[in-house]
């Protein structure tokens, strides 16, 4: 059987955006639920500046509570050298760093330009991990699209992140349709060159949204092109501050049962992904998506049949 890797990132991507402080006890909470529902990989916070994205300030007390996840790859997004070794110093060794595609979303991001924060990333890198002992995903916001620039020029896009890929080898690289705007072709076109071009030097993902309804059948072409890791939110929470309009993380629920309808392997627990979702659709100023929460669950499934079995 075909297997795929689903990374639930709604304790950081999906949180971040919720204008209401989330309490600390019930982020923990939210977190345990997803780790009982079988996810291997979670980002769990990020280390940034209180100021800048305040729902994270409290990443090191949920890390510390939390104690250890065995099992699990706990992941947390961090800036700069000052967060990594926050972050390290709170126990996680599997970083993610963030680059636009665009500058112009750079900018409004992080307050720079593409090449700035690719030296910010080589700099990182020799101050706190000369060893090379980190895990490190690069996040490629606006792979595909911008709000500011529209559709990207994929030769540009694959040049920047040749000029990334040169910093150290056995990066991860997440190809990230930050806008939810991709369409489906281009998201295959250039899945299948950067597997191709990259082989061997880096791994990847496809993270997705859903703001113009493409969300499932861009993860259908990223597979299609042979990604085999796909981002979900639990409760389809999130969307970036930093790009206008871009709505909610394609929901986890709704990876979990596409992928089971055609008989991929996911490792997680529909039924417990469910209740971990209740937590999430219950904050404060929360706004979730996702279509697998409103489908009966003995239809949701299909009766346990992969739908490419079904007549």
């Amino acid at each position: 059987m075909d297997k795929v890797e689903i990374t639930e990132v709604g304790p950081r991507d999906g949180l971040q955006i919720i204008p209401h402080i989330v309490p600390t006890d019930t982020k923990v909470a939210l977190i345990r639920a997803l780790v009982a529902s079988g996810f291997k990989r979670m980002e769990l916070g990020s280390f940034v500046s209180p100021k800048a994205v305040p729902q994270m300030a409290d990443t090191g007390e949920v890390t510390a509570r939390l104690g250890p996840l065995p099992g699990v790859r706990g992941m947390a997004l961090v800036p700069n050298s000052i967060g990594a070794r926050r972050a390290i110093e709170a126990g996680i060794t599997d970083l993610l760093f963030v680059i636009s595609m665009s500058n112009s979303h750079n900018r409004s991001n992080v307050r720079r330009p593409t090449e700035a924060s690719i030296e910010d990333l080589r700099t990182m890198l020799a101050e706190i991990d000369p060893d090379r002992k980190l895990t490190l995903r690069i996040g490629l916001a606006t792979t595909f699209h911008c709000p500011f620039e529209g559709v990207m020029d994929e030769g540009k896009v694959y040049a920047t992140m040749e000029r990334i890929a040169a910093i150290r080898d056995g990066l991860e690289f997440s190809l990230s349709d930050t806008t939810g705007m991709a369409m489906p072709d281009h998201v295959k076109r250039f899945s299948r060159r950067c597997l191709e071009g990259f082989a061997g030097r880096a791994t990847f993902c496809f993270h997705g949204h859903d703001t113009a309804g493409y969300g499932i059948a861009n993860v259908l072409a990223a597979w299609e092109a042979g990604v085999r890791s796909f981002d979900g939110a639990v409760a389809g929470l999130g969307g970036c501050p930093f790009a206008p309009g871009a709505t909610g993380n394609i929901a986890s629920e709704d990876l979990v049962t596409f992928f089971s309808r055609m008989g991929v392997e996911t490792g997680i627990d529909i039924d417990q992904l469910l209740e971990a979702g209740k937590i999430a659709a219950s904050l404060k100023g929360a706004v979730t998506s996702g279509h697998a929460r409103s489908i009966p669950r003995e239809r949701l499934l299909g009766n346990g049949v992969p739908l490419q079995d079904a007549a």
